[in-house]
């Protein structure tokens, strides 16, 4: 049996009833947080383009928008929604697998039951599923394919969409395990976002739900994945990663191991790789007197962690857009010396325009 098999023959039958009040409560937690997120998004408009193309898909009035009363073809829905909570970059993150899990479970969690008219308990079922989905496929090669050039958001997580539709749709083992297969072929997410500062980060985690979606109703009509397409010679982890992967990770302890309890909600809204970073320096800040009195600071980055958020040095210190500051450590450290805090704001455009905190960015 593959390991997608594995996955599946232990989720689709997968009730509330297997499920802790542990994970329950943690992925309620999630789901009302990305709920949250959506909200903000709105008030942005950063989430606008995915939400203007979504509207203009076309299709069955299946399932509404986060936010909104009009109703739109599933897939589509789930294209703006996953941009609605993955936009402004507050998304929770599960650490093992690096991985925004709400942002696309939600959207496929939440469009999907709409179309089947599934009840609550059905929908946070699927939720959990697809939560397990994306983590553990994300964790059993760490960071790897972040070191292949790829966003494992996007890589795990169409999925994880593709196994949240297949439970609420009532998939057998058969047809749920071609549409993961056939979700193989649209993993992917490029990671090029961080050479120039634009914006197609935002718009992953909608493209892997709303892929994962069209997976499953492609193998509902009959098309057909490999089974292999995690382990094989050809599947994602030989393929789209830069590092070996321990299918242990994938389904090992199923039943007894609940990533969905081991995902963490930001407390900040930028990259989490320099969140620590950000930590610490908090636990001296009322030793600043101010930030002219900085002479240079020096920050101690994980070696997987530097390609990310501290090079190329000179964008870094000085971003060119909001996504280069929200996934710069010199400048977040810098805002928030400055202004002691850091929020939404901090990397709106006029913010990150501020030659204050420019300055303070060329001293760490």
């Amino acid at each position: 049996m593959s390991a997608t098999e594995e996955l599946l023959t232990w989720g689709l039958p997968l009730g509330l009833r297997d499920v802790p009040a542990e994970a329950q409560h943690a992925a309620c937690r999630h789901l009302l947080d990305g709920v949250g997120l959506s909200i903000v998004a709105r008030r942005t408009g950063v989430a606008d383009a995915s939400v203007n193309v979504a509207r203009g898909l076309g299709g069955p009035a299946e399932a509404e928008l986060l936010g909104d009363d009009d109703a739109i073809s599933a897939p589509a829905a789930a294209l703006a929604d996953g941009a609605l909570v993955h936009g402004i970059d507050f998304d929770d993150t599960h650490a093992g697998g690096l991985v925004h899990a709400t942002a696309v479970v939600l959207p496929a969690a939440f469009a999907v039951g709409q179309s089947v008219r599934a009840s609550g308990a059905d929908v946070l079922a699927a939720a959990v599923f697809g939560y397990e989905v994306v983590c553990r496929i994300a964790m059993a090669t760490p960071h790897g394919f972040h070191a292949q050039g790829l966003h494992a958001t996007q890589v795990a997580g169409v999925f994880s969409s593709a196994a949240i539709t297949a439970k609420l749709t009532g998939q057998n083992l058969e047809t749920a395990t071609n549409a993961l297969g056939i979700a193989g072929s649209s993993a992917g997410g490029l990671l090029e976002f961080l050479t120039t500062g634009a914006s197609t980060k935002q718009l992953h985690p909608g493209g892997a739900s709303m892929n994962g979606i069209l997976a499953a109703r492609l193998a509902a009509e009959g098309a057909t994945g490999p089974s292999t397409v995690l382990e094989g010679p050809h599947g994602i982890f030989n393929a789209l990663s830069a590092r070996d992967a321990d299918l242990t990770a994938v389904t090992g302890e199923l039943g007894s191991r609940w990533e969905v309890t081991r995902i963490t909600i930001k407390p900040y809204p930028s990259c989490q790789l320099m969140h620590v970073t950000l930590d610490a320096l908090r636990t001296v800040l009322d030793q600043i007197p101010s930030a002219d009195a900085v002479q240079s600071i020096n920050a101690y980055v994980h070696p997987d962690s530097a390609p990310t958020v501290c090079e190329p040095a000179d964008v870094k210190v000085r971003p060119r857009t909001s996504y280069d500051a929200k996934f710069s450590l010199p400048w977040s450290v810098a805002a928030l010396i400055v202004d002691g805090d850091i929020s939404v704001d901090t990397y709106d455009l006029d913010s990150v325009q501020r030659p204050a905190v420019g300055d303070v960015s060329a001293r760490v």
